[in-house]
C-alpha cells in the first residue's frame, strides 16, 4: 500500500438504497429497530398510552444504540411515523489488521479495509485469536452510513 492519503467524498450519492424508511409507530415492534434523536437504536422496549379524551395514543419507546449501546427514549403518537434504519449484518473473512483497522474479505473475493477494530473486549478477542493463527470470520452490520464488527467466530476448516 502507498503512503499517500485518500481523500473520498461522498457528496454526490448514487441511486443506492435509502439509509431509512418510514414506518408508523403502531406497527414498530420489540427487536425491531427505528431512528431516534439521529441514532439507529432496537427497540428493547415499548409501551402504548392511551390519553384523554382528544388525546391521540402514544408509544413509548426504549432503545439501544445498535453502535455504542446508549440507552435512547422516545415518545411519539402512534399515528405518527418514525424512520427505521436500513440496517444489513454481513460475514467477512478476517485477512488482516493494519493500523487499527480489519482487512476483510467477502465471499465475492471484494476486499474491505474501512472497518476499525472496536476497541472493546470484543477487539482485544478478535486481535489474539487473529495473532495465535486463528482463521477467523467477523460478522459487520451497517446502517445509515456506519459500519461495526459485532460478532466474530473461527472460520471452518477448509472455508
Amino acid at each position: 500500500m502507498s503512503d499517500e492519503e485518500h481523500h473520498e467524498t461522498f457528496e454526490a450519492a448514487g441511486a443506492g438504497a435509502s439509509k431509512t424508511f418510514p414506518m408508523q409507530c403502531s406497527a414498530l415492534r420489540k427487536n425491531g429497530h427505528v431512528v431516534i434523536k439521529g441514532r439507529p437504536c432496537k427497540i428493547i422496549d415499548m409501551s402504548t398510552s392511551k390519553t384523554g379524551k382528544h388525546g391521540h395514543a402514544k408509544v413509548h419507546l426504549v432503545a439501544t444504540d445498535i453502535f455504542t449501546g446508549k440507552k435512547l427514549e422516545d415518545i411519539s403518537p402512534s399515528t405518527h411515523n418514525m424512520d427505521v434504519p436500513n440496517v444489513t449484518r454481513r460475514e467477512f473473512q478476517l485477512l488482516d489488521i493494519q493500523d487499527g483497522f480489519f482487512n476483510l474479505m467477502d465471499g465475492d473475493g471484494n476486499s474491505k479495509d474501512d472497518v476499525k477494530v472496536p476497541d472493546t473486549e470484543l477487539g482485544q478477542q478478535i486481535e489474539s485469536d487473529f495473532e495465535a493463527g486463528k482463521d477467523l470470520m467477523i460478522t459487520i452490520i451497517a446502517a445509515m452510513d456506519e459500519e461495526q464488527a459485532i460478532s466474530f467466530k473461527e472460520a471452518p476448516a477448509g472455508a
